[in-house]
């Protein structure tokens, strides 16, 4: 957790949070300055507790509240967003019994925090979503911990509905870590195709893919974009960010390969870095990573030229780059964008 804040509103909170201080030094501890005492670690506010609140609420990706539920409830009500926005909010009561996670469970990271409190309180963790309720799989965190991306999170709601209610749901992967999950409840299966996945008798899908699935399947499915393709490509010193992003766009759309998935754009070391690539790079917040000629020389790449050997001192760029980089298997081969652009892309393979 990033940023954490514990909000405590008596005496008994007050105790609560020190002891939570104790076990978690980075967070930062809040309470009405007319319960000040002697030590040290508290932040003593004397703005109105429904003001602080909506502070912290701001301001923190966990907020810790230790008072009544209905209370903490009532006063984010109205600064409410959605998932992807809102903080963790954990209400823990005066007496240190129960620790409930109140919002943003999964992607705020609640239920996980919550639990962790609990152990180092000796209280009852509280959570209610269904997924860990039901020991199932949380759609929406699937992959999470290897930075894998949810194509469109409008069906996310859909799919976790027929999880919950253990109807058939059918896995297919082609790309990313194969250790997502270490046991599939009954009602999963993992295909080892499309087709087979197609022809099952699943209510839903969990595709895990660097490719673009077909709109019937898709509608019906949540699927993740794990980053492994490496994007290799061949410039001049004078290519344009323009025409780089078109090459890749191209590539993609003829392969039917998702942006969502490139992990890295890796050339050849130059004596002076591309500005073409490199603004290319921080405009689609993509790493940008080099390889030195020598390294590239001795890879071997299904196109080789000539010419380029004259020019870069090694036969291949754009392919052997990405093989190198990736240490995977070269999906695209070299396209040609004349005059100054080749493009060739590889899949990280896990």
């Amino acid at each position: 957790m990033k940023k954490a804040s514990v909000l405590a509103i008596t005496k008994n909170g007050v105790k609560i949070g020190e002891k939570l201080k104790k076990t978690f030094p980075d967070y930062d501890i809040f309470a009405p300055s007319k319960l000040k005492n002697e030590l040290g670690g508290i932040t003593w506010y004397t703005e109105p507790t429904s003001e602080k609140i909506i502070d912290l609420f701001k301001n923190n990706d966990a907020l810790i509240c230790i008072f009544s539920l209905g209370a903490v409830i009532r006063l984010i009500a109205p600064y409410l967003k959605d998932k992807k926005t809102d903080p963790a909010v954990i209400v823990i009561d005066d007496k240190s019994n129960f620790v409930i996670s109140v919002l943003s469970g999964h992607i705020g990271g609640a239920n996980e925090l919550t639990q962790e409190i609990a152990e180092k309180l000796g209280a009852v963790s509280v959570i209610t979503t269904a997924a860990d309720v039901n020991k199932t799989i949380a759609v929406d965190l699937v992959g999470r911990e290897y930075n894998w991306k949810i194509d469109d999170d409008s069906t996310v709601t859909k799919i976790s509905a027929h999880m919950v209610n253990e109807e058939p749901i059918g896995v297919f992967q082609e790309a990313g870590e194969k250790n997502w999950y270490k046991e599939l409840p009954k009602n999963v299966v993992m295909y080892d195709n499309m087709e087979n996945l197609k022809r099952s008798n699943s209510k839903a899908y969990l595709i895990i893919s660097d490719k673009i699935i077909e709109e019937k399947i898709s509608r019906e499915s949540v699927i993740y974009r794990p980053p492994s393709l490496v994007i290799g490509i061949g410039l001049h010193w004078d290519t344009t960010k323009e025409t780089i992003r078109e090459g890749i766009e191209f590539c993609l759309d003829k392969f039917n390969l998702s942006s969502k998935s490139i992990a890295k754009l890796v050339s050849i070391k130059k004596p002076q870095d591309v500005q073409g690539l490199i603004d290319l790079g921080e405009e689609m917040k993509i790493p940008v990573e080099y390889v030195n000629r020598e390294d590239l020389a001795e890879i071997s790449a299904p196109n080789p030229s000539e010419t380029v050997k004259a020019f870069e001192g090694t036969a291949s760029v754009s392919e052997a780059a990405a093989i190198k980089v990736s240490k995977g298997k070269l999906i695209v081969e070299k396209q040609k964008f004349p005059p100054n652009l080749t493009i060739a892309i590889a899949r990280i393979m896990k």
